[in-house]
């Protein structure tokens, strides 16, 4: 390992943020950030030099020179990134999270020392290969195939939408065996593909136009790559249970990426309003006003309440494969705040923010996506529900605050808002109903995280405000629920539909 990387990696995590918060900030400030988010990917001396300060350290294991993938220092690093760029904290996460974390749990130990050398030594990067063009979310219908032959396992299929496309030096690629008969097995094989090795580079045949996420190329790759067999992740029981454990801690780690984002909207938003006069006083004045500010700090305390929670839970020595309802509630939730911040900056700033080089106004564009990939929110507000429903039907009760009392991740919360909880759900209802009540039972998941922190000695005062505006906000999904109208769409709009025929 070179000095650099020694000096970096060796240093109390406190210094080490502190450097890496200084530099960057400095470093867009140099080069204007608003600049380089309007261009495809980055200039390479600007890669070079973020990479220099060793960012990915924190997912390398100690015993190979890295900081021992501790699970408060990668969420350190996404928020620290995210404070001044969301494409750059994606960047970082998808590297954490979809490649540096499995290999750290799941890799053939062969495999480990060189890979975690070159992420060190020369800024490697690495993502991960699932989404097929035909088959999206139904990860399991994929038709990448991969075949033992001699020493090696070939692999072929078309995968898009991974983020690093084209840029990333490592993937790993998701794939179901073929056997003898041509059939695809129902489990699910990983592989690590060194793209700088012949035989394991990955064509990409297009680069998708992406609207937000301008750092960060997408596209379409078409793989025809064989591996050695050391190349393969070791699953501790099926390959499934694997994709499950590596894609809820993802989605548990997601807080990291949305925290310095959040908090940056919901500084400069504050200073905007203080700064902003409007007749004899300034923005503060108005009550929609604080109603909005609140609103995005309520958003800053609830992340901060999930990534305190995910510290104790997602690290690589957890097997999160059955945490999905606290994964989807975390995901969903944090991206759908992170989307809905950058809205009200924007409103707040009025015309200023409109701009791409207005970071609400680009935020926008940069965050909506995340409320999209590794699971679209609906889907995972649905699993939510599924799972609840399923559960209530289990312990043979219908009373949602019922329920919520007595389950561990939601109990303290559900004390909180009794009276607000106290429904009747009966399984069937339809996939609308199941969304609102998703959203309502990751809101409870989430508060009863920040109760726990709280506990700890957080600010009282944020989590009072918090608790009232989450208590307004169930009551509206609540409500919700209880007047959904059956409407649906029209076949045919076109008839009778012409105003001008009746004007």
């Amino acid at each position: 390992m070179n000095p650099s990387a020694t000096a970096l990696t060796g240093i109390p995590f406190s210094e080490f943020l502190t450097h890496f918060k200084d530099s960057i900030s400095q470093l867009f400030k140099k080069d204007c950030i608003n600049q380089l988010s309007l261009s495809r990917g980055l200039p390479p001396h600007v890669w070079k030099t973020i990479m220099n300060l060793k960012p990915l350290s924190v997912a390398v294991p100690e015993e190979f020179g890295g900081r021992g993938t501790k699970v408060k220092e990668c969420l350190g690093i996404l928020s620290a990134a995210s404070y001044e760029s969301l494409p750059l904290s994606l960047t970082f996460g998808i590297n954490i999270a979809l490649f540096l974390e499995p290999l750290a749990k799941y890799g053939n130990a062969l495999a480990k020392a060189d890979i975690f050398k070159h992420f060190l030594d020369y800024g490697a990067m690495g993502g991960l290969m699932i989404t097929e063009p035909d088959y999206g979310s139904d990860a399991l219908n994929m038709k990448t195939q991969n075949k033992l032959e001699g020493e090696k396992y070939h692999i072929k299929g078309t995968k898009h939408w991974q983020g690093l496309t084209g840029m990333a030096d490592y993937w790993l690629v998701t794939s179901r065996n073929m056997n003898a008969e041509g059939a695809l097995a129902r489990d699910v094989d990983f592989f690590i593909a060194n793209t700088h090795e012949h035989d394991q580079n990955i064509d990409v045949v297009e680069y998708y136009d992406n609207p937000g996420l301008y750092m960060i190329p997408y596209g379409l790759n078409k793989i025809d790559i064989k591996v050695p067999q050391q190349n393969k992740l070791i699953p501790e029981s099926t390959g499934l249970k694997m994709m499950l454990d590596i894609l809820h801690r993802s989605r548990l780690q997601f807080p990291g990426m949305g925290m310095g984002f959040l908090k940056r909207m919901m500084e400069d938003a504050s200073k905007h309003c203080q700064e902003r006069q409007v007749g004899a006083g300034n923005l503060l004045c108005f009550d929609q006003v604080q109603f909005q500010l609140s609103k995005m700090q309520s958003f800053f305390t609830l992340c901060s309440a999930m990534c305190a929670k995910s510290v104790k839970i997602s690290g690589i020595d957890h097997d999160v494969s059955g945490s999905g309802i606290h994964a989807n509630s975390m995901k969903a939730l944090v991206t759908d705040m992170m989307q809905e911040s950058a809205q009200l900056y924007v409103q707040l700033s009025g015309a200023k923010g409109y701009r791409m080089s207005h970071i609400g106004g680009r935020g926008i564009m940069d965050s909506r996506p995340f409320q999209i990939f590794e699971g679209s929110n609906e889907m995972l507000y649905t699993q939510i529900a599924e799972g609840i429903l399923k559960d209530m039907k289990k312990k043979k009760t219908e009373n949602l605050a019922q329920y919520l009392d007595i389950n561990e991740t939601t109990k303290n919360a559900a004390t909180v808002y009794s009276k607000d909880l106290d429904i009747n759900v009966t399984a069937p209802i339809s996939q609308r109903k199941m969304i609102d009540l998703g959203k309502i039972v990751a809101r409870v998941i989430i508060v009863n995280d920040l109760l726990e922190l709280n506990d700890s000695g957080f600010s009282q005062e944020l989590t009072d405000n918090c608790i009232q505006m989450v208590r307004q906000e169930i009551r509206n999904l609540i409500s919700s629920i209880q007047h959904h109208e059956n409407i649906s769409a029209l076949e045919n709009t076109s008839s009778k539909s012409d105003w001008m025929l009746f004007s």
